[in-house]
């Protein structure tokens, strides 16, 4: 499912226009992006899942073509879990 599909089936189910539904997911993104902007930046939504930042250290790695070590720097990545009713949903 792409973008456009989701926005089409979130407008179907909850009855408002595509336009509406749009609004309702970028805002929904927008905010979430902003919160994991902050420090202890975490959404959770009990029953669907947690969004949460975490910290990747510093680390070596190996260039595939050369074989040389390189040095990977350190940086922030947004991790997801799945909360007991999107697991259970699913399986």
């Amino acid at each position: 499912m792409n973008k456009a599909e989701l926005i089409s089936a979130m407008a179907e189910k909850a009855g408002l226009t595509k336009v509406d539904a749009k609004k309702a997911l970028e805002a929904f993104l927008c905010t979430t992006a902003c919160e994991l902007k902050k420090n202890d930046g975490k959404v959770t939504l009990i029953g669907f899942g947690t969004f949460a930042k975490e910290n990747r250290p510093e680390r070596m790695g190996r260039n595939p073509r050369t074989g040389k070590q390189i040095k990977i720097a350190a940086k922030n990545v947004v991790r997801f879990k799945a909360g007991a009713e999107l697991n259970k949903g699913i399986n």
